[in-house]
Formats: structure tokens, C-alpha cells, sequence
């Protein structure tokens, strides 16, 4: 009788108690965010304006292992925490692999994906400062779909500028964000001076989240009582994720084996972050030897073909300026399916990581994004969300090199959400009408070389 475990569960009571700040392990700690009118480097009292008062300081803690999570967030948590670790058995036999392939099935959420981590926390602090209403931005929907749901659970009024393109493609995950009682728009919209100077000078722009942060910011700094909330790229996000990588670790322990490749697809960083920050401590402190793979798209590649440089973190330039790697805030990225990876930098820390050594980026074409995320729902039962495609598809890489080479590797992916709500994306593709899209050197280059007077 095959008696092997499928699924490895922890209780209620393995939540973890405290987010894990990489930041205080670094021994080179991310360059500091500048002012961009003084050039000068903030300090987290200069981010009130904008942020919480607490994530704010989250996001300027360079000295803190640990920071606890608050009772209330702990208790949202266990609606859909500890989420399952699970051994792809069905994969690993459709590619006749050696390694051994499991992933942290982020999807199980209520809102299906792995955003409601930093949502809940970003909401909790909000009510907690007296704030009444909150702005963002989402591209793909997971991030506005969770903030939505955050902000009911504690009492707040929210605004969600979608990306236009996601806004159509996903009907959906709008319908899930108004279910939820928030206001959705779609930007550029006409309703922000950012939005219209956009559509002045480009009238048929289907947005990017660059463009979507300046209009979500520009709301929040004209509403009384109104905060700004982000749901990847900076700090505080990535260390609210950690929670992932925590719950994994503890996991990995059940099954008696230690990841050599841990892998996440690539946006702003929040998944990615979330997955490989607790196993990148022993890296840093122990010298463990895993690669950890940050998986992009081929029209957005901002660790593969960017540059390390200062820029905005919107398009509108209405934030500090963030030492990252970047295609420039004005990089426009095709419309492809994995909205919520359209973004032209990746966060500070990652990016950091990245200069120094410890981590990798692949970048992954639309085409075998999809293939690899069919290929996942046939032989384990769940249809990825095009984004997290990325990630298998970088762990498929890796599984057929294992059997090339002939050594058992055991590989780690964060399932970051499940695709049901993106099947209009999977009828293009079984229908044969999705492309790959080249993006040439010389659009990079135009990009990139309107950053050099910034610092």
C-alpha cells in the first residue's frame, strides 16, 4: 500500500507569532530611500503623509530580527492559515523527474492568493491610527480583491485604481472587489491630475501599475483621514509575507528534506520575498548553500535586462526614490495576462540581494508560462494564476535539468494564487491567440536613460 504523504498540514497554532525582518541580517543593508526633491535619505516620520505610522516605521526598521504580529491580524490569519505544503507527485511523474517538487499553496486564501498576508496588517494599522479610508492599486486584481476583503474585516472605506487592461481582461476580480465594498476605477481614469496628464499625452494607455500608484497616492494625499497602501515592492509588504516562508520551513522539516532551489515569480517582490526570506537567514548566517530564483516575465524583465539605479516607484514620480533595478518608471510593459507581474522595478531588499549575489532571476515568455501552468492544473488538480505560472515554469526548468544531470534536487515554489478567475486568459491561450512579446534592447535603452538625471 503507497502510503505517501501528499499534503504536509500544520495547526492553528504554528501560525508564526512574528514576521521576520531580513533587513537586520544583511550585512549590506539596502541603499536608503531619498527624498526626490532634496535627495536626502527619509526618515519613516517623512513617510506619515502617505503610509500608516506603523508601517512606515516597519519599513525603516533595519535593526529588528522580529516583529511581532498583532493579536487581531493572528486571529484573520486563522480563516485560512496555516496554508498546506505540498508534494507535486503528479508533476513530478508527467516530467519523469528525480527532483522533488513541492509548493506552498498560497491559493487556499479566501481571496485566493497569498496577498491577504499584508493586506490584513496594512488594514489593522489603519484602524488602529483612526484612519477611515484607504487607497491602492492592483494590476491582475489579487492585491485590490484582498484589500477589499481586509478592509471590511476592519471597518474601512476603499478606493482601487485597476489597471485599465486587468480591469477588462478581469471582470471578475472587480466583481470581487465591489462584492466586498470597494469602489473600483480604472486608470489612468480622468479622476486625478496624474491620470489625465497620462491620457493628455497618451489617450489609449491601458495602464501599468506605475501609473495606478500615482493616481491611488494622489487620492489619498487630497482625502481627509485617507492612507495609501501598497501591496508589494517595499519593505514592510515583503516582511509581512514572511509568514510563507516561516510556516515552510516548519513543513520542509515534516518531510525530512531541505530545498536547494526555492523559487517565486517576480513582480514587485511580495511573493517572492515571502517564500525565500526565512530559508535566505541561514544563507546568510549559516552559509546554506540554496539558489533562490526570482521567475519574470520575458516583457517586464527589470532583474534580467534593468539596471541597478535610483527611480520612482511610480510613474507620476510622486514617491521617493528607491535604489532598485528598474526599466524606468515610464516603461510601458505589454499586455500580457500576468498583470500583476507588469511592473518596471523590483523592491529594495530583492533588488540589494540580487547586486550581491544571493539570489538569481530567469525571465519566462508568455507562451511557456501558460504551458507549464496547464501542464500543473493536469497533474495536480489546480489552475495557477498566470502570474504564479512563472514560477512553475522556472521549477520545470529546473526539474528537467535534474533528470539531464541525473541528481535528486528537491525544489521549493510558492503557489502564489489559483487562476479560476483568469480563464478568459486560458481560452486565448488554448485557442492559440497568445504571442510572445520580444522586447528589444533599444526600448530598455530608451527607458533607462531617462533616469540619469534623476540622481
Amino acid at each position: 500500500m503507497n502510503t505517501k504523504t501528499k499534503r504536509f498540514i500544520l495547526p492553528e497554532s504554528e501560525i508564526p507569532k512574528a514576521w521576520y525582518n531580513i533587513v537586520a541580517d544583511m550585512k549590506n543593508k539596502p541603499m536608503p530611500i531619498l527624498h526626490p526633491a532634496t535627495k536626502q535619505p527619509l526618515k519613516a516620520e517623512d513617510l506619515y503623509p502617505i503610509f500608516s505610522e506603523e508601517v512606515s516605521r516597519q519599513e525603516m526598521n533595519q535593526t529588528d530580527t522580529w516583529i511581532e504580529i498583532p493579536k487581531a491580524v493572528r486571529e484573520e490569519y486563522k480563516k485560512y492559515r496555516c496554508t498546506p505544503l505540498v508534494r507535486a507527485y503528479g508533476l513530478e511523474k508527467a516530467l519523469d523527474t528525480p527532483a522533488h517538487i513541492y509548493f506552498k499553496n498560497e491559493s487556499v486564501s479566501p481571496v485566493g492568493s497569498h496577498k491577504l498576508n499584508s493586506a490584513l496588517a496594512q488594514a489593522y494599522y489603519c484602524k488602529q491610527q483612526g484612519i477611515t479610508n484607504i487607497t491602492t492599486e492592483t494590476g491582475a486584481g489579487q492585491w485590490g480583491a484582498a484589500l477589499s476583503y481586509a478592509a471590511k474585516a476592519f471597518g474601512l472605506e476603499l478606493a482601487v485604481y485597476m489597471v485599465k487592461i486587468s480591469y477588462e481582461q478581469k471582470p471578475y476580480r472587480r466583481s470581487i472587489m465591489q462584492t466586498f465594498g470597494a469602489q473600483v476605477i480604472a486608470s489612468p481614469s480622468m479622476s486625478t491630475k496624474a491620470g489625465r496628464q497620462i491620457l493628455t499625452e497618451h489617450p489609449y494607455h491601458q495602464g501599468s501599475l506605475g501609473t495606478a500608484i500615482s493616481e491611488a497616492i494622489e487620492l489619498a494625499l487630497q482625502t481627509p483621514n485617507c492612507k495609501y497602501t501598497l501591496g508589494s515592492v517595499l519593505n514592510h509588504v515583503s516582511l509581512h509575507q514572511t509568514v510563507i516562508g516561516l510556516e515552510a520551513e516548519k513543513q520542509m522539516e515534516m518531510t525530512g528534506e531541505y530545498p536547494d532551489i526555492i523559487i517565486g515569480c517576480f513582480g514587485g517582490g511580495s511573493n517572492f520575498s515571502g517564500i525565500s526570506f526565512p530559508f535566505l537567514r541561514h544563507t546568510l548566517l549559516e552559509g546554506r548553500k540554496t539558489r533562490f530564483i526570482a521567475a519574470e516575465p520575458s516583457s517586464c524583465p527589470k532583474l534580467t535586462r534593468g539596471i541597478f539605479q535610483y527611480d520612482f516607484g511610480d510613474e507620476a514620480g510622486y514617491t521617493p526614490l528607491l535604489p532598485m533595478f528598474t526599466l524606468g518608471h515610464d516603461f510601458a510593459p505589454a499586455n500580457i495576462h500576468a498583470g500583476g507581474l507588469r511592473y518596471h522595478g523590483a523592491g529594495t531588499i530583492v533588488s540589494q540581494l540580487k547586486k550581491d549575489g544571493y539570489m538569481e532571476a530567469v525571465d519566462i515568455p508568455q507562451l511557456e508560462s501558460f504551458k507549464a501552468g496547464t501542464l500543473f492544473a493536469q497533474s495536480e488538480g489546480i489552475i495557477p494564476a498566470p502570474e504564479s505560472c512563472h514560477a512553475i515554469a522556472s521549477a520545470i526548468r529546473e526539474a528537467i535539468q535534474a533528470k539531464k544531470e541525473g541528481i535528486q534536487k528537491t525544489i521549493l515554489f510558492n503557489l502564489s494564487g489559483h487562476g479560476l478567475i483568469d480563464m478568459t486568459a486560458y481560452d486565448q491561450y488554448n485557442a492559440g491567440n497568445l504571442i510572445n512579446y520580444e522586447l528589444p534592447d533599444t526600448t530598455i535603452r530608451e527607458s533607462i536613460d531617462k533616469l540619469e538625471k534623476l540622481v
